[in-house]
Protein backbone atom coordinates (compact mmCIF):
# COMPACT_ATOMS: atom_id res chain seq x y z
CA UNK A 1 0.00 0.00 0.00
CA UNK A 2 1.42 3.49 -0.76
CA UNK A 3 2.10 5.33 1.62
CA UNK A 4 0.62 9.38 1.92
CA UNK A 5 3.51 11.98 0.89
CA UNK A 6 4.77 14.18 4.42
CA UNK A 7 4.01 17.53 4.45
CA UNK A 8 6.68 20.02 2.61
CA UNK A 9 6.89 22.28 5.46
CA UNK A 10 9.11 25.35 4.76
CA UNK A 11 11.30 26.12 7.74
CA UNK A 12 11.92 29.82 6.45
CA UNK A 13 8.59 30.08 6.82
CA UNK A 14 7.14 33.36 9.44
CA UNK A 15 5.87 32.16 12.89
CA UNK A 16 2.32 32.60 12.02
CA UNK A 17 2.60 30.49 8.87
CA UNK A 18 4.49 28.04 10.71
CA UNK A 19 1.85 28.07 13.50
CA UNK A 20 -0.84 26.62 11.42
CA UNK A 21 1.84 23.93 9.81
CA UNK A 22 2.82 22.35 13.09
CA UNK A 23 0.16 21.03 14.70
CA UNK A 24 -2.28 17.81 13.16
CA UNK A 25 -1.41 16.39 9.57
CA UNK A 26 -4.90 17.11 8.60
CA UNK A 27 -4.33 21.10 9.12
CA UNK A 28 -0.70 21.06 7.64
CA UNK A 29 -2.54 19.78 4.38
CA UNK A 30 -5.15 22.56 4.74
CA UNK A 31 -2.47 25.00 5.42
CA UNK A 32 0.52 24.18 2.54
CA UNK A 33 -2.16 23.73 0.35
CA UNK A 34 -3.54 27.25 1.23
CA UNK A 35 0.33 28.49 1.44
CA UNK A 36 0.39 27.54 -2.57
CA UNK A 37 -2.46 28.78 -3.45
CA UNK A 38 -1.32 31.90 -1.74
CA UNK A 39 1.64 32.16 -3.87
CA UNK A 40 0.42 31.76 -7.28
CA UNK A 41 -1.79 35.35 -6.85
CA UNK A 42 -0.78 38.31 -8.70
CA UNK A 43 -0.04 41.14 -6.34
CA UNK A 44 -0.83 44.44 -8.68
CA UNK A 45 -2.90 47.38 -9.56
CA UNK A 46 -6.10 45.69 -10.70
CA UNK A 47 -7.95 46.71 -7.70
CA UNK A 48 -6.67 50.35 -7.84
CA UNK A 49 -7.31 50.87 -11.45
CA UNK A 50 -10.74 49.69 -10.64
CA UNK A 51 -11.33 52.42 -7.70
CA UNK A 52 -10.03 55.15 -10.10
CA UNK A 53 -12.28 54.82 -12.93
CA UNK A 54 -15.42 55.10 -10.05
CA UNK A 55 -14.06 58.42 -9.13
CA UNK A 56 -11.52 58.34 -6.44
CA UNK A 57 -7.77 59.95 -6.59
CA UNK A 58 -6.40 59.10 -3.25
CA UNK A 59 -6.54 55.56 -2.58
CA UNK A 60 -4.86 53.88 0.88
CA UNK A 61 -4.65 50.52 1.04
CA UNK A 62 -5.22 49.26 5.28
CA UNK A 63 -3.62 45.84 6.90
CA UNK A 64 -2.88 44.11 10.04
CA UNK A 65 -0.30 42.10 11.66
CA UNK A 66 -0.32 40.48 14.87
CA UNK A 67 -4.10 39.36 15.18
CA UNK A 68 -3.68 35.30 16.10
CA UNK A 69 -0.51 36.35 18.31
CA UNK A 70 -0.79 35.69 21.61
CA UNK A 71 1.77 38.26 23.08
CA UNK A 72 1.58 42.26 22.52
CA UNK A 73 -0.36 45.13 20.39
CA UNK A 74 -2.02 44.40 17.15
CA UNK A 75 -0.64 46.26 14.31
CA UNK A 76 -2.36 48.51 11.76
CA UNK A 77 -0.86 50.44 8.36
CA UNK A 78 -2.58 52.55 6.09
CA UNK A 79 -0.26 53.37 3.03
CA UNK A 80 -1.27 55.67 0.03
CA UNK A 81 0.81 54.97 -3.26
CA UNK A 82 1.11 57.20 -6.39
CA UNK A 83 -1.02 56.01 -9.20
CA UNK A 84 0.36 53.06 -11.14
CA UNK A 85 3.12 52.58 -8.77
CA UNK A 86 4.99 48.96 -9.19
CA UNK A 87 7.28 47.40 -6.65
CA UNK A 88 8.65 44.05 -7.35
CA UNK A 89 8.24 41.42 -5.53
CA UNK A 90 6.01 43.26 -3.04
CA UNK A 91 3.33 40.63 -2.13
CA UNK A 92 1.80 39.60 1.13
CA UNK A 93 4.42 40.40 4.74
CA UNK A 94 3.82 36.28 5.60
CA UNK A 95 5.66 35.25 2.53
CA UNK A 96 8.41 37.30 2.69
CA UNK A 97 11.83 36.37 4.45
CA UNK A 98 12.88 38.93 6.71
CA UNK A 99 15.36 40.96 4.41
CA UNK A 100 13.12 41.18 1.75
CA UNK A 101 10.56 42.26 3.79
CA UNK A 102 12.95 45.20 5.14
CA UNK A 103 14.28 46.08 1.86
CA UNK A 104 10.59 46.24 0.71
CA UNK A 105 9.29 48.48 3.22
CA UNK A 106 12.09 51.00 2.81
CA UNK A 107 10.70 50.63 -0.84
CA UNK A 108 7.36 51.27 -0.20
CA UNK A 109 8.45 54.37 2.30
CA UNK A 110 10.42 56.06 -0.01
CA UNK A 111 7.25 55.60 -2.83
CA UNK A 112 4.54 56.46 -0.53
CA UNK A 113 2.69 59.83 -0.69
CA UNK A 114 1.93 59.41 2.71
CA UNK A 115 1.66 56.29 5.08
CA UNK A 116 0.54 55.77 9.07
CA UNK A 117 0.73 53.19 11.96
CA UNK A 118 -1.18 52.27 14.62
CA UNK A 119 -1.12 49.61 17.36
CA UNK A 120 -4.00 48.90 20.35
CA UNK A 121 -2.27 47.24 23.17
CA UNK A 122 -2.79 43.61 24.59
CA UNK A 123 -5.17 44.78 27.43
CA UNK A 124 -7.91 46.65 24.87
CA UNK A 125 -7.63 43.25 22.71
CA UNK A 126 -8.48 42.01 26.37
CA UNK A 127 -11.27 44.55 26.71
CA UNK A 128 -12.81 44.29 23.44
CA UNK A 129 -12.02 41.10 21.68
CA UNK A 130 -9.38 40.92 18.63
CA UNK A 131 -12.05 41.36 16.02
CA UNK A 132 -12.86 45.29 17.12
CA UNK A 133 -9.12 45.90 18.34
CA UNK A 134 -8.35 44.94 14.70
CA UNK A 135 -10.63 47.38 13.73
CA UNK A 136 -9.92 49.86 16.12
CA UNK A 137 -6.16 49.89 15.11
CA UNK A 138 -7.24 49.85 11.22
CA UNK A 139 -9.43 53.08 11.84
CA UNK A 140 -6.71 54.99 13.97
CA UNK A 141 -3.91 54.25 11.15
CA UNK A 142 -6.65 55.55 8.15
CA UNK A 143 -7.51 58.49 10.71
CA UNK A 144 -3.50 59.75 11.15
CA UNK A 145 -2.83 59.62 7.56
CA UNK A 146 -1.40 63.20 6.72
CA UNK A 147 -3.58 62.77 3.25
CA UNK A 148 -6.86 61.90 3.51
CA UNK A 149 -8.04 58.93 1.57
CA UNK A 150 -11.29 58.98 -0.51
CA UNK A 151 -11.20 55.14 -0.74
CA UNK A 152 -9.89 52.34 1.32
CA UNK A 153 -8.39 49.06 0.18
CA UNK A 154 -8.81 46.69 3.07
CA UNK A 155 -7.80 43.28 3.67
CA UNK A 156 -11.20 41.52 4.21
CA UNK A 157 -12.27 44.22 6.75
CA UNK A 158 -15.00 46.79 6.37
CA UNK A 159 -14.02 49.56 9.07
CA UNK A 160 -16.74 52.35 10.57
CA UNK A 161 -15.39 55.02 8.54
CA UNK A 162 -17.37 57.34 5.95
CA UNK A 163 -14.79 56.88 3.19
CA UNK A 164 -15.88 54.41 0.52
CA UNK A 165 -14.42 51.01 0.57
CA UNK A 166 -13.51 47.56 -1.31
CA UNK A 167 -12.99 44.71 0.85
CA UNK A 168 -10.63 42.02 -0.71
CA UNK A 169 -10.40 38.62 0.66
CA UNK A 170 -6.66 37.76 0.40
CA UNK A 171 -6.19 41.82 -0.09
CA UNK A 172 -2.50 41.46 1.23
CA UNK A 173 -1.84 39.32 -1.83
CA UNK A 174 -3.84 41.16 -4.55
CA UNK A 175 -3.33 44.94 -4.03
CA UNK A 176 -0.13 46.13 -3.64
CA UNK A 177 -1.93 49.15 -1.84
CA UNK A 178 -2.54 46.37 1.40
CA UNK A 179 0.55 44.69 0.44
CA UNK A 180 2.54 47.36 1.46
CA UNK A 181 0.63 47.72 4.26
CA UNK A 182 0.98 44.49 5.25
CA UNK A 183 4.96 45.00 4.79
CA UNK A 184 5.19 48.54 6.77
CA UNK A 185 3.14 46.79 9.73
CA UNK A 186 4.90 43.84 9.94
CA UNK A 187 8.19 45.27 10.00
CA UNK A 188 6.98 48.05 12.89
CA UNK A 189 5.75 44.62 14.84
CA UNK A 190 8.64 42.55 14.74
CA UNK A 191 10.70 45.49 15.89
CA UNK A 192 8.68 45.82 18.60
CA UNK A 193 8.64 42.31 19.31
CA UNK A 194 12.65 42.00 19.53
CA UNK A 195 12.84 45.36 21.77
CA UNK A 196 10.21 44.10 24.06
CA UNK A 197 12.38 40.45 23.76
CA UNK A 198 14.98 42.52 25.91
CA UNK A 199 12.19 42.94 28.46
CA UNK A 200 10.86 39.22 28.53
CA UNK A 201 13.72 37.06 27.45
CA UNK A 202 12.36 34.12 29.04
CA UNK A 203 9.66 33.62 26.12
CA UNK A 204 11.68 33.85 23.29
CA UNK A 205 9.56 36.53 21.55
CA UNK A 206 12.60 38.16 18.72
CA UNK A 207 11.91 34.04 17.02
CA UNK A 208 8.27 33.53 16.95
CA UNK A 209 6.73 37.22 17.42
CA UNK A 210 4.31 36.35 19.64
CA UNK A 211 2.57 33.31 17.75
CA UNK A 212 1.64 29.88 19.37
CA UNK A 213 5.00 28.05 18.10
CA UNK A 214 6.03 25.29 20.50
CA UNK A 215 8.80 27.35 21.81
CA UNK A 216 6.04 30.18 23.05
CA UNK A 217 3.88 27.27 24.62
CA UNK A 218 6.73 26.05 26.71
CA UNK A 219 7.96 29.16 28.22
CA UNK A 220 4.49 30.26 28.55
CA UNK A 221 3.95 26.70 30.25
CA UNK A 222 7.64 27.31 32.14
CA UNK A 223 6.97 30.58 33.15
CA UNK A 224 3.38 31.77 32.96
CA UNK A 225 2.11 35.01 30.90
CA UNK A 226 4.12 38.47 31.38
CA UNK A 227 1.70 41.67 31.49
CA UNK A 228 1.16 41.87 27.30
CA UNK A 229 -0.17 38.84 27.55
CA UNK A 230 -3.29 38.13 25.76
CA UNK A 231 -5.12 36.65 28.92
CA UNK A 232 -8.41 36.12 26.57
CA UNK A 233 -6.85 33.80 24.13
CA UNK A 234 -7.10 30.34 25.16
CA UNK A 235 -3.49 29.49 25.15
CA UNK A 236 -2.93 31.98 27.61
CA UNK A 237 -5.99 31.34 29.82
CA UNK A 238 -5.01 28.11 30.32
CA UNK A 239 -1.49 28.68 32.29
CA UNK A 240 -0.97 29.99 35.54
CA UNK A 241 -0.53 33.81 36.60
CA UNK A 242 2.06 34.21 37.91
CA UNK A 243 0.45 36.93 40.07
CA UNK A 244 -2.51 35.15 41.58
CA UNK A 245 -1.35 34.77 44.42
CA UNK A 246 -1.31 38.62 44.92
CA UNK A 247 -5.32 39.06 44.10
CA UNK A 248 -8.15 39.61 46.33
CA UNK A 249 -9.52 35.99 47.08
CA UNK A 250 -13.08 37.35 44.95
CA UNK A 251 -11.05 38.34 42.10
CA UNK A 252 -9.53 34.51 41.48
CA UNK A 253 -12.26 33.18 39.44
CA UNK A 254 -12.38 35.48 36.10
CA UNK A 255 -16.24 35.67 35.58
CA UNK A 256 -17.02 34.56 31.95
CA UNK A 257 -18.12 37.20 29.17
CA UNK A 258 -19.16 37.67 26.09
CA UNK A 259 -18.29 39.74 23.30
CA UNK A 260 -20.71 41.04 20.72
Amino acid sequence: MAQTAEPDLDLKLEPEVLAEQISEEETVSAATRKLRMLRSLVCGNKYEKAARQRGATCIAGVDEVGRGSLFGPVVAAAVILPPDTRIRGLRDSKQLLREDRERLAKVVERKALALAIAEVDAETIDRVNIYQATRIAMASAVGRLPLAPDHLLIDAMRLDLECTQTSIIYGDSLSISIAAASVIAKVYRDGRMRELDLEYPQYGLASHKGYSTPQHLAALDKHGPSPLHRKSFSPVAQTTLPWDNLLPVEDETCPSASFA
